[in-house]
């Protein structure tokens, strides 16, 4: 009785094996999020809160441990200060992570993937007001991850309303998707979709920059991680005029190929629109210039979808112009435009569209999208495309609407197309293209808008 009595003390005195180690902690940092990536061998039961004097943010995982210390990472220009672990009742882990000021957070669980990973435990932290001081225990539920359970901040929007005292120019938000820990697709010789969309980005940023009347704005310009509904929130602070999100698609079948570009779905756009109105926070926002703060519950949902159906026309029309320029670089994917509930496209009041340049699950677009070459050729087709709709769709106020207004030539008996474009300086193609003739001959009394110079 005395060997029993005395084993079962030993138990007792012996530390509880953990059911959770937390393999590996990765960290991505920006200057207003912060991403805290934890590598789980099964389903955690955790909670997030944070608290004040100092400004911390605390993530308690249930029954867990730390397969090895913390990684050493710079934290420097970031809202992240320090990191550092303790264990509490003697099985519980406990993150403490010493933060810049008031944060707001948000975590999820993914599921395990492909290959070797397994459970994630994901803590997204932004500049904000803060989190609940106290927050509940949460069972995981694990998120398909297709679907990359993006952070959803508060929106900030900006009415598109242009400045009577000077002219403005259009404002095209870059997007390249994914960045930091969210390395997107992969291609078969390893080529990482984060990599090359930031690629195409900025050639793209350095062609609109010298486009008269074209202001491009990068959403990331660096290998960092921006939440889904952040990059939407950005493009409406620098009141953008359009917003293009650049990635690389990829499938099973390593033999398909080509571009695609998408544009938000009517279910999209429904499902956007009660997520807005839902929200008490958006009463006092405003959607085309609208300010929804006074309107009833009916009527707002009426400005609503009706700043929506022109954003989604309009997000149609830039889109078609981009993708038949995709066309003349390589293979399409789809000759259409293509409709999809991506959460980019949901600003109910900037025309989006998301390109998939190519496919990098297959080998050779692969190496083309590595290519130096390939990625400025896929960047002049869009800025061709972004070029082409703005001459159609120049926003009022802007320095484009104002060449496009002043530069108009009625048909006279005698003119001829190739006559007009010399007199001009333009060519015959960038007269058919402008005003989408299908032949040179002319009928008097027709107007032709004329570009600013043969392009633009």
């Amino acid at each position: 009785m005395k060997k029993i009595v005395a084993l079962i003390l030993v138990l007792i005195a012996m530390p509880v094996l953990a059911s959770v180690k937390v393999n590996e902690v990765r960290y991505t940092v920006a200057p207003d999020t912060s991403r805290l990536v934890l590598d789980l061998s099964s389903s955690p039961s955790y909670k997030v809160f944070t608290l004040p004097n100092p400004a911390r943010v605390v993530i308690d995982l249930d029954n867990a441990r730390l397969r090895s210390a913390l990684p050493n990472v710079n934290l420097s220009g970031s809202l992240v200060r320090a990191v550092r672990s303790g264990i509490r009742r003697g099985r519980d882990l406990r993150l403490v992570l010493d933060v810049s000021g008031k944060v707001a957070t948000k975590s999820f669980v993914l599921q395990p993937a492909s290959g070797n990973q397994g459970y994630r435990l994901v803590v997204d932290i932004q500049s904000g007001a803060a989190a609940p001081v106290v927050a509940p225990v949460v069972k995981a539920v694990a998120a398909p991850v297709a679907q990359r359970a993006p952070v959803e901040p508060k929106p900030v929007v900006v009415a598109h309303a242009p400045s009577e005292s000077h002219l403005r120019d259009v404002v095209v938000a870059i997007d390249a998707g994914h960045g930091g820990i969210d390395p997107g697709a992969h291609g078969p010789h390893g080529v990482k979709e984060k990599n090359v969309t930031l690629a195409i980005a900025r050639q793209l940023q350095k062609l609109l920059s010298v486009e008269p009347g074209i202001k491009p704005v990068m959403i990331r310009d660096g290998d960092y991680f921006v939440p889904l509904r952040k990059r939407v929130v950005k493009a409406r602070e620098a009141k953008a005029d359009l917003m293009i999100s650049i990635h690389a698609d990829a499938i099973d079948d390593r033999s398909v190929k080509g571009s695609s570009v998408y544009v938000l779905s009517e279910r999209g756009a429904s499902s956007e629109a009660a997520r807005w109105l839902a929200e008490k926070e958006n009463a006092a926002d405003l959607v085309g210039g609208v300010s929804l703060d006074d309107k009833d519950d009916v009527l707002k949902s009426v400005l609503l979808d009706l700043s929506q159906t022109a954003t989604i026309e309009a997000s149609d029309r830039a889109g078609s112009k981009v993708l038949h320029e995709l066309g003349t670089v390589g293979r399409l994917h789809r000759h259409h435009i293509e409709h999809a509930g991506f959460v980019v496209l949901k600003a109910p009041d900037i025309p989006s569209m998301l390109i998939e340049t190519a496919f990098i699950s297959n080998p050779q677009e692969e190496r083309k999208l590595k290519s130096h070459r390939y990625q400025k050729q896929l960047a002049e087709a869009i800025v061709e495309g972004v070029r082409d709709y703005f001459q159609e769709n120049a926003p009022p106020g802007t320095k484009i609407a104002l060449a496009n207004a002043e530069r108009k030539y009625t048909i006279s008996k005698g003119d001829t197309l190739s006559g007009i474009a010399d007199q001009y300086g333009v060519s015959v193609h960038t007269l058919r293209v402008s005003n989408q003739l299908n032949s040179d001959r002319l009928y008097v009394g027709t107007v032709l808008r004329i570009p600013s110079s043969d392009g633009t």
